[in-house]
Order: structure tokens, then C-alpha cells, then sequence
């Protein structure tokens, strides 16, 4: 496990876009606000030489969105990278990453959805501790960003544990305005359990199956999250296709993401879908945590190490990060 460095006041942050590239309803205002709300936790934003190149499939060439990472990587003062959006083409990347310079570069990472497959790949192939969490966009948001923020601090400017709590509202997109009541965590099956984390967006991890970039699930707390595209039989059918993955039965616990609205999903729902499969009976399994396609969202270490008790209360901590 390699644990990049902690931040602190007036490091500088490296804006790309491995998957997606700068969308025209980022607007400019948007953007000054990121810069904004970075700016008031002490870090200087400065971005990937291309950025806002866009082919046919909303993204730049696979060489230079490479260039893009590697000089991330390289640079001395860069400290912490931070994705743009994401979309549907970060794996196209990662048979031309230089490992060894991650490796021998580490930094924070931090992004979702589909950064997922990045993210996961570079901690598989190179050792180093990555980040699901908030895309540069998310800070440009105008609702529900105070605890997305509080818990980005928490995870990148100390090293204490941190006690993951439900937030009280939520949206059900983030770019949305209607704030919803958060309902808290779901208790699916009770247990304690304790693992390195991998996972993030379901459908971009399955994405990895059968590569040397899919991480070994053996000893593992999964986290999982699926957006507002996949209905409940999709869901069904992601989990399942996760189950069939080498070393699935040593999977110490589940963490599983809040569903969009449109998804259908409800506890009952999810407590009957996890009944049908014999394999998720005697693990912990938590649901309806703060993270993937709504908002606000924790930030998580891929490669660190995490602690879930389920019992009369759920216990969620980040031992590692």
C-alpha cells in the first residue's frame, strides 16, 4: 500500500479529463466557484494542457489525455489530481500508463463513476492508494456541497480515522436543486468486518473483468454504486456478474451507494435481491451511503482499509486512507 502525501494550505491541484473532457453546461460561473471553494481549503487550481479538446465521443485522444496524467504525475508541484467528469472512456487509457512513475510519483487522485476503472487500475497495477470522490465539477455545484467538502478534508489533510455518517439531505442529481431527506443508512445484513476497499461505479468495475487491472477481491470490503440508467433488474444482473469474479467468496462486507430515484430501488427491494444469492448471506451489507451519482458524496481510499459493524447501530469507519 502506498498512501500518497496529506495536503496542506498552498499545495496546488491538477484539473484533467482521462474520461470526459469540459462540457458546455460547465459554465464559466461554475468554474470560478470550484476555483472558489478549493481556493478557501488553501489549494491553487491549475489544469491539463487538454482539457477542453472534444472528439465525437465528448473526450480528447487517448495520447494526449495520457500526456495529460503522466504530467500530472510527474510534476513536482502538483499534489493532488482531480478529475473533471466522467463519461464512458478512462479504460481506454490504461494499457498506456507508465506504472513506475506512478508509483514512484505518488499523489492523490480523486474522482467517480467512471473514473472508477482509472482509479482502480492504478492502485492494482501500481500499489498506489486512489479516491472516489468529488470530480472539480462537484465543487462548482450550488446545493448539499458543505459535507462533500468536510469529508474531502477529512480524508486528504489528516490521517485520523474517519467516522462515516449519513448526510440529512441529499439530491437525487447533483446538479439538481430540490434538497430530499436522507433517509440514513440501510442495514441489509448485520456483521463486522474489516478489509481493504476497492470498487466505486458497478457497471466501470465490472469493465475490468478478466484484465490484469481487476482488483483481487480476496479480503475486501466492496463499495458499489450504480446510476439512474440501470434499473433494478440491471442492478440484479452487475451484482450478480461481480459474484461469478475469482475470489469473490473471501469478500469480507458490501457498501453499497444511494440509488437514484429512477432506479426504483428501494430497501425491500435491495433486502430481497440480496436474499435470491447465497453468496452475500453471512457478509455485512450496508446500503444507502453517501456516494455515486447524488449528492453530496464521501470521498473513499481504493487500497485502503476499512472497518463496517452492523449490529444494533452501523458503525462505518476509514481506518486507512
Amino acid at each position: 500500500m502506498i498512501i500518497p502525501p496529506k495536503l496542506k494550505s498552498g499545495d496546488e491541484i491538477r484539473v484533467i479529463a482521462p474520461a470526459r473532457s469540459f462540457e458546455p453546461s460547465f459554465t464559466d460561473e461554475n468554474r470560478k466557484l470550484a476555483e472558489k471553494r478549493l481556493g478557501e481549503l488553501g489549494l491553487k487550481v491549475s489544469y491539463g494542457k487538454h482539457l477542453h479538446e472534444v472528439n465525437e465521443f465528448e473526450t480528447a485522444a487517448i495520447e494526449h489525455r495520457i500526456e495529460d496524467l503522466h504530467d500530472a504525475f510527474s510534476n513536482k508541484n502538483i499534489k493532488v489530481i482531480l478529475t473533471v467528469l466522467g463519461g464512458s472512456t478512462s479504460n481506454q487509457l490504461l494499457k498506456y500508463i507508465d506504472y513506475e512513475l506512478i508509483k514512484n510519483n505518488p499523489k492523490i487522485l480523486c474522482g467517480l463513476s467512471d473514473i472508477t476503472s482509472l482509479a482502480n487500475a492504478l492502485n492494482t497495477k501500481s500499489g498506489l492508494v486512489t479516491y472516489s470522490g468529488p470530480h472539480f465539477t462537484v465543487f462548482g455545484l450550488p446545493k448539499q456541497i458543505e459535507y462533500t467538502t468536510d469529508y474531502f478534508k477529512k480524508c486528504f489533510f489528516n490521517d485520523d480515522v474517519i467516522d462515516v455518517k449519513p448526510s440529512k439531505l441529499y439530491l437525487n442529481k447533483r446538479h439538481g436543486t430540490e434538497e430530499l431527506e436522507n433517509e440514513g443508512f440501510w442495514a441489509i445484513n448485520k456483521g463486522v468486518a474489516e478489509g481493504r476497499i476497492v470498487g466505486g461505479n458497478l457497471i466501470t468495475l465490472n469493465l475490468l473483468q478478466g484484465s490484469e487491472y481487476m482488483p483481487d477481491l480476496k479480503d475486501s470490503i466492496v463499495f458499489i454504486e450504480d446510476n439512474a440508467k440501470e434499473n433494478i433488474r440491471a442492478v440484479q444482473n452487475h451484482i450478480q456478474s461481480l459474484i461469478l469474479q475469482p475470489n469473490f467468496c473471501k469478500v469480507r462486507g458490501i457498501i453499497i451507494g444511494r440509488f437514484q430515484l429512477e432506479t426504483k430501488m428501494t430497501q425491500e427491494i435491495l433486502e430481497s435481491l440480496v436474499n435470491t444469492k447465497k453468496e452475500l448471506l453471512n457478509i455485512p451489507i450496508i446500503a444507502n451511503v453517501d456516494f455515486g451519482h447524488t449528492a453530496p458524496m464521501i470521498t473513499f481510499p481504493i487500497g485502503g482499509t476499512l472497518k463496517l459493524k452492523v449490529k444494533d447501530k452501523i458503525e462505518l469507519k476509514i481506518l486507512k486512507h
